[in-house]
């Protein structure tokens, strides 16, 4: 097969996930330009010349209530979506991430001659662990961000290569602080705090009356603080009734987008677990993880959780490196006290920076390049690479 003739199906679920495939599509591109890609993704994965069938924004749901309410529409977007990939057949389908959805849809294809990788090995380590066997039926190939988890698949039957971080390929090891301050418009003596409350509909409904009570109650204890929140383009229109009702008064800059520059410029994030929470620790800054979910949901999840951490920072670490404060513990008050603890400690702060380069080494593996030789080895051709 020349390059020329390489098509790819993918989906990306959610912005996580958009933000990985993009990532994941520039660098397939430069060992393959010609290079084309269709299915279900958001913005990042349109800017490198994806063909976005859905918008990712179709499959982003938050929890089993949300989930079980969507579901008919769920189903239909998926067997519209394998008919069409059955019937164009393209060289390898991509699940990223979104798992719930992407293994269904990846054992179809694989069981219609489809080749099939799926990009970020599932959090069976943490919970949910039966879920090992649909990856075992879903997927041809598993490409793994961190370096523990291809053994763990290996003992199942899953080929699998680590392949790295995306994020910590495109984060500088040195965070660009003064250039973001200033595009950003923050003095560089500014005490900066950058709050994330995730990027879904129910993570802002959750999680960010919670971060904007404990930036108030901050503001209140040291009244120069400055806070920065980017948010999702889409979501602005949610979040800002939620400005007024819970932090009218506070100093901060919404920011549509732009959650780089906002941890770039920071000096202590208060974010949502998940992707976000490890780009601050790429990103070298202190937090203080938080999450909450509607109370069902929390009594499901609760029960299938294998470890002690919930943030990727604290997990990768094997220890509580960065507070976790979740469910019922996420009060605005102690988000509050953990993350004033911070700011009064300058020793430990150095300490964490010093444990996230580590973490960022470990992690910056040049993705795109292990991932399109993994890629190439499952597809078993020939393929012309960029010259």
């Amino acid at each position: 097969m020349h390059s020329a003739a390489l098509r790819l199906g993918m989906v990306a679920g959610e912005a996580s996930g958009d933000l990985l495939g993009g990532l994941l599509l520039q660098g397939l591109k430069r060992r393959w330009p010609a290079l084309l890609a269709g299915g279900i993704g958001g913005p990042k994965l349109v800017a490198q010349g994806f063909d976005a069938w859905w918008p990712h924004e179709r499959l982003s749901v938050f929890g089993y209530v949300d989930a079980l309410s969507r579901l008919p529409e769920l189903l239909r977007i998926r067997r519209q979506l394998a008919e069409r990939l059955l019937r164009e057949r393209p060289a390898a389908f991509i699940g990223i991430d979104a798992p719930d959805f992407n293994f269904g849809l990846e054992t179809r294809l694989r069981e219609g001659g489809i080749k099939t990788i799926h990009f970020v090995c599932p959090s069976i380590w943490a919970w949910r662990g039966e879920r090992v066997h649909k990856l075992a039926r879903a997927a041809d190939h598993v490409l793994c961000l961190f370096p523990f988890e291809p053994a763990l698949l290996e003992r199942h039957g899953i080929a699998a290569t680590f392949v790295g971080h995306p994020l910590a390929d495109a984060i500088p090891l040195e965070p660009p602080r003064a250039a973001a301050r200033a595009a950003l418009g923050l003095a560089d003596g500014d005490t900066v705090v950058a709050l994330l409350p995730g990027s879904r509909r129910s993570e802002i409904a959750q999680i960010a009356p919670r971060l904007l009570a404990a930036a108030q109650a901050m503001q209140r204890r040291r009244p120069g603080l400055r806070f920065v929140m980017p948010v999702v383009p889409g979501l602005r229109r949610q979040v800002e009734p939620l400005l007024a009702r819970h932090a009218k008064d506070l100093s901060l800059s919404l920011l549509d987008g732009r959650s780089h520059e906002a941890l770039a410029a920071c000096d202590l994030s208060l974010v949502a677990s998940g992707t976000a929470a490890l780009e601050a620790a790429l990103f070298k800054r202190p937090m203080v993880i938080t999450y909450h979910l509607a109370w069902l949901n929390w009594q499901r999840m609760k029960r299938m959780r294998y470890q002690p951490w919930v943030g990727l920072p604290n997990i990768l670490c094997g220890e509580f490196v960065v507070p976790e404060l979740i469910q019922d513990a996420a009060t605005p008050e102690a988000l509050a006290r953990e993350g004033l603890a911070w700011l009064d400690d300058a020793a430990r702060v150095a300490a964490v920076e010093r444990r996230f380069t580590e973490l960022h080494h470990l992690l910056r593996q040049d993705t795109a390049q292990r991932a399109s030789d993994a890629i190439a080895k499952v597809l078993a051709v020939d393929l012309v690479e960029a010259t």
